[in-house]
């Protein structure tokens, strides 16, 4: 998979994209990542790439025509068929699912906005989407992306040491994961619990369950409106719940 980043500060994002898991796949050939500066596609002295915005108000509007003329050479430099997906507070939320469907493309081309914002025109355009780390705003896209790059990165093949570490993270299967306990046994009073260390895998995979629904009611009791809960989940999540009365 080929990733493409727009963005007015390359160096931020390759310095950080070389690192960790993404820079092991760059390394070993698994994704690509390529950065595309739009002040390289102006056409004045002064290399601009924003101006006031019609209308008056604070801030800078990044321009139409850099930006065009970076996501068109990022295409012609492509794979094939690319999704543009601009990173903006207005945006759909990225989740888990999104990762997951945005893994299965061959080309994802990011745009990582600055200033108050980028022509509308842009928007509608050149851009297939809009998405969204969250409720709030940051100074540039350009972290977005590296979340981006990031999450969808990991959900490729070979990229992990192991396959199913993917699958057992949290939000996967629209639950938060469960506790993960290491060497030593006891720490500052508080114990591994026994069924860890048990070797019974059933018994191991059942709590584990049991951890990841309860977390989930605790911290994040929403996630679990959206979710069809099996009859074993639900006798889970109920003896869960009983063990946190009785404490």
């Amino acid at each position: 998979m080929r990733f493409d980043v727009v963005t007015l500060f390359p160096e931020l994002v390759s310095s950080a994209a070389n690192h960790g898991v993404t820079g092991k796949a760059i390394e070993r050939g698994i994704v690509g990542l390529s950065l595309w500066n739009p002040r390289d596609y102006t056409h004045d002295i002064h290399k601009t790439v924003d101006d006031r915005p019609y209308g008056g108000g604070p801030g800078m509007v990044m321009k139409y025509q850099p930006l065009h003329e970076a996501v068109t050479r990022a295409k012609q430099d492509g794979l094939g068929t690319a999704k543009v997906v601009y990173l903006s507070p207005q945006g759909r939320p990225i989740t888990q699912s999104l990762l997951s469907e945005a893994s299965q493309l061959s080309q994802l081309i990011l745009i990582a906005g600055r200033y108050e914002g980028i022509d509308e025109r842009f928007v509608q355009l050149d851009c297939d989407e809009e998405w969204s780390l969250g409720d709030y705003v940051i100074s540039g896209g350009e972290l977005a992306a590296l979340v981006v790059i990031d999450g969808v990165t990991r959900l490729l093949p070979g990229v992990l040491g192991d396959a199913e570490s993917a699958k057992q993270d949290s939000h996967v299967d629209g639950l938060l994961d469960c506790p993960h306990y290491t060497r030593p046994e006891q720490l500052e009073g508080i114990s591994v619990p026994d069924v860890l260390m048990s070797g019974n895998h059933a018994e191991i995979s059942r709590w584990r369950m049991k951890q990841s629904l309860g977390r989930t009611w605790q911290r994040r009791p929403d996630l679990l409106i959206k979710k069809q809960l099996s009859a074993e989940q639900e006798s889970l999540l109920r003896q869960f719940k009983n063990e946190v009365e009785v404490k």
